[in-house]
C-alpha cells in the first residue's frame, strides 16, 4: 500500500485537522484518530498501535486491530480534489489565424489583450469583466487568447499554452483564466498563493470579510448593499489570498446579481434595470452584473472573520459566533489551496486563527450595522 509522503496536522477545538501532501486532501478527524495516523506515518507497526489503544480504552485487541487496518485502508487511498487530467495531445493543435472578438481590459495600469475566437468563448469570460475595457490600443502588457477546438476551450498566454478544457469542465477553465489574471495584477506567481475561495470579500479599508454560503443565500446581494453603505469590494465569487501577507487580494471581476435580487438593489442602483440578462443553463440562473466600487484593484488587506450569510424573509435577525469546525468543511468543497506542503502549513495556522459566524437577517439596516460590528470587533 503506498503510504503519503507528508501529512500536515492542526488541532482545532476538539478535533484535528490531517493534510494529506500527495492528494491536497484535508479531513477533519478524531484526536485519538490522527493520533493513530500519525504513528502508522512514523512506520510503527499496527500490532503495536492496536496493543497501545486496546489497553487505553479497555477494548479486545482483535477490534482495535481491525479499526487500525480499515482506517489504514481509508486514509491511504484518498479522494483526489485535483483537476481532471485531460486525455488529449495538444500539439496537432493549430492557432487560430483571426478572432471574432477582441477586448483590451485595463486593471490600474496594467492593460490585457484577450482574443476570442467567437461568441461561445467570449460568453465564459468576458460578461465579469466588461466594466473594465477600454479603446483599443497597440500598447498592452499580456495578452490572452481563447478558442474552442474539437470540444476543448483553451487558453494561451503571451503565447504560451496553459491548457485545455472539455466542455464539461468550463468552470476549470474559467479558474484557471482568473488565476493567470491575479498573477499579472499582482505579479504573484501560484506558488505565491495560499489559495481561492468561492466567497464574497468586503472591506472598509483597514482589514475584510469573508461572505459565504451555498448559492442563492444572498452572498453577493449583501455585498451590493454593503458597497452602497460606505463598504469596498474586493472581490466577488473569486476571492484570492496571498502566503507572504496572508491577506485578501483585490480581483476585478463584477458583482453577480440574481434575477431574485432585482426588486431590492434596482433602487440603489438604477443602473440596473438596463443591464444585459445573461442565463446560465448549466447552473440554472439567470444573472446581471454590478460594476464594483473599489478604485484600486491592487488592493489586499487581512481577513479575520469569516461569516456564512443568509438572507431569509421575515426571519430575525440572527448573528453568533459557530464551531471553526463546521466552518472549515463549509469552506473546503469549493476552494482551490494550494498544493505546496509549506502554504498549506500557512493556510491551516490562518484557519485556526479566524473568527466564525453565521448570520441569518431579512432586515437589510439590521445586516449592515451588524457587519459594521464585527468590523469594529464589538460582537
Amino acid at each position: 500500500m503506498k503510504k503519503q509522503s507528508n501529512f500536515l496536522y492542526k488541532t482545532v477545538e476538539d478535533k484535528t485537522i490531517v493534510w494529506f501532501e500527495n492528494s491536497n486532501e484535508y479531513l477533519v478527524l478524531e484526536n485519538n484518530t490522527a493520533d493513530i495516523l500519525k504513528r502508522l506515518s512514523k512506520g510503527i507497526s499496527v500490532k503495536e498501535i492496536a496493543e497501545a489503544l486496546s489497553k487505553k480504552l479497555a477494548v479486545p485487541l482483535d477490534r482495535t486491530i481491525d479499526f487500525i487496518i480499515d482506517l489504514e485502508k481509508k486514509i491511504y487511498v484518498p479522494k483526489s480534489n485535483k483537476e481532471p487530467e485531460i486525455v488529449n495531445d495538444y500539439r496537432d493543435i493549430e492557432k487560430p489565424k483571426s478572432y471574432e472578438f477582441i477586448k483590451f481590459y485595463k486593471v490600474n495600469n496594467v492593460v490585457f489583450k484577450v482574443s476570442y475566437l467567437s461568441e461561445k468563448e467570449l460568453s465564459h469570460v468576458h460578461p465579469k469583466f466588461a466594466h473594465l475595457v477600454i479603446d483599443n490600443t497597440t500598447n498592452f502588457d499580456y495578452e490572452f487568447d481563447v478558442f474552442i477546438n474539437n470540444k476543448f476551450i483553451f487558453l494561451i498566454v503571451d503565447k504560451k499554452l496553459i491548457g485545455a478544457w472539455s466542455s464539461k469542465n468550463i468552470h476549470y477553465f474559467q479558474g484557471k483564466f482568473s488565476m493567470q489574471f491575479i498573477q499579472k495584477i499582482h505579479q504573484k506567481e501560484e506558488d505565491e498563493w495560499m489559495g481561492v475561495f468561492h466567497a464574497s470579500a468586503v472591506s472598509n479599508e483597514k482589514k475584510s470579510i469573508l461572505f459565504l454560503g451555498d448559492s442563492g443565500n444572498g452572498k453577493s446581494t449583501s455585498l451590493a448593499l454593503l458597497q452602497a453603505n460606505d463598504f469596498t469590494c474586493l472581490a466577488d465569487d473569486f476571492v484570492p489570498m496571498d502566503v507572504e501577507k496572508r491577506e485578501v487580494y483585490s480581483f476585478p471581476a463584477s458583482i453577480s446579481i440574481k434575477k431574485s435580487s432585482l426588486e431590492t438593489l434596482l433602487p440603489i442602483y438604477p443602473e440596473l434595470e438596463t443591464t444585459a440578462e445573461y442565463n446560465f443553463t448549466r447552473l440554472n440562473k439567470i444573472v446581471r452584473y454590478l460594476k464594483p466600487n473599489n478604485t484600486n484593484y491592487f488592493n489586499h488587506l487581512p481577513c479575520n472573520d469569516l461569516v456564512f450569510i443568509r438572507y431569509e424573509k421575515e426571519a430575525e435577525l440572527a448573528c453568533k459566533k459557530i464551531s471553526k469546525i463546521d466552518a472549515f468543511q463549509q469552506l473546503i468543497p469549493d476552494s482551490w489551496i494550494s498544493p505546496k506542503l509549506e502554504n498549506a502549513q500557512v493556510f491551516l495556522d490562518w484557519f485556526s486563527s479566524l473568527n466564525c459566524y453565521r448570520l441569518t437577517y431579512s432586515k437589510n439596516e439590521e445586516m449592515i450595522a451588524t457587519v459594521s460590528k464585527i468590523f469594529s470587533d464589538e460582537l
